[in-house]
């Protein structure tokens, strides 16, 4: 039988299928007793690949066309039309075939509307099947990937911090209970006490649980974990990735209050760590590069009277 005129069709099909839920599952097996082993689900014999497994009218698939169908899917439903929604997607494929057979009997195939869609989608289909190939095929030399590291490199960095919120007046936080309202300057005053404090030796945890505003972070000894570039407020950021670890900072201000922050580690991946992910990142990037090429070698006039200039975009 003929596949590829129905891949299209399958692969928007295939999406609404699987936004169904799944059918819902069997009660688990009760649980196995002292000495006697638990039953195993049976094993399913593979089922050989020229074994008819549908029929619609006179047109039969078996097996193996199924799989082959199957694999010209888009990845994101290829699971579910082999795993518990097999029977769903077979019931959608009936359907498909049903309507697409009494379409060519009512001769909608011959339609020149009919025509042009199908040409197009057929032209979609190669190019997406080409850029595809584009992209899994591309090269990406180490002098490149290490240009593109050196562009990007805080994208992975990250930082280990603790911090001790004294909070101001008109603070986006809420005033913990039981605690005094402060100025601007007495909730600064507060931080530089406290910092000699640090300094002096005492531990960071312990003034944090006692002090600080935030006490979310407070319970934990002021600990926020490991975060990246873009997750915290620009002041707070740029003194955090700025400071050496284990040393801390003077007050920073920020529109939560005062933050006295200390680094307990500061990463940043290298080149050869992250160039796997790099490849795989910068790979659709220069296929596309590949296709303005391609475009740049046809002949292309577009007629501004009736498109528009290049460049503008009508008004939202």
């Amino acid at each position: 039988m003929n596949f590829p005129g129905f891949i299209v069709f399958l692969a928007g099909a295939a999406c609404l299928f699987a936004q169904t839920p799944a059918p819902s599952q069997p009660p688990a097996p009760p649980p196995a007793r002292l000495g006697v082993p638990a039953s195993k689900p049976p094993v399913s014999a593979p089922v050989p690949p020229d074994k008819v497994v549908l029929t619609v009218g006179d047109e039969k698939m078996t097996a193996g066309e199924f799989d082959q169908l199957v694999d010209a899917l888009p990845e994101q439903v290829r699971a579910s039309a082999r795993g518990p929604n097999k029977r769903q997607f077979a019931e959608q494929l009936v359907r498909i075939k049903v309507l697409s057979h009494e379409a060519h009997k009512r001769k909608l195939d011959e339609s020149p509307t009919v025509q042009r869609q199908i040409e197009l989608q057929k032209e979609n289909l190669l190019a997406n099947v080409l850029f595809q190939e584009m992209v899994a095929n591309v090269k990406v030399d180490d002098a490149t990937a290490q240009q593109y590291y050196e562009q990007h490199k805080s994208e992975y960095e990250s930082v280990h911090a603790r911090h001790i919120l004294i909070r101001t007046k008109g603070s986006q936080l809420a005033l913990p209970a039981g605690k005094k309202e402060l100025t601007d300057e007495e909730a600064l005053a507060k931080a530089q006490e406290i910092r000699k404090k640090l300094l002096a030796g005492e531990d960071f945890a312990t003034l944090a649980k006692a002090e600080s505003d935030d006490t979310q972070s407070g319970a934990k000894g002021g600990d926020l974990g490991t975060f990246k570039h873009g997750q915290m407020v620009a002041e707070f950021e740029k003194a955090v990735f700025d400071l050496p670890a284990g040393q801390t900072s003077e007050p920073v201000k920020t529109k939560f209050g005062y933050h006295l922050i200390k680094v307990e580690q500061h990463e940043i991946k290298s080149f050869q760590d992250v160039k796997p992910e790099l490849e795989k990142k910068m790979s659709p990037e220069l296929a596309r590069n590949a296709v303005e090429n391609l475009e740049k070698q046809v002949s292309v006039t577009i007629d501004d009277s009736f498109f528009g200039p290049a460049g503008v975009r009508p008004a939202q």
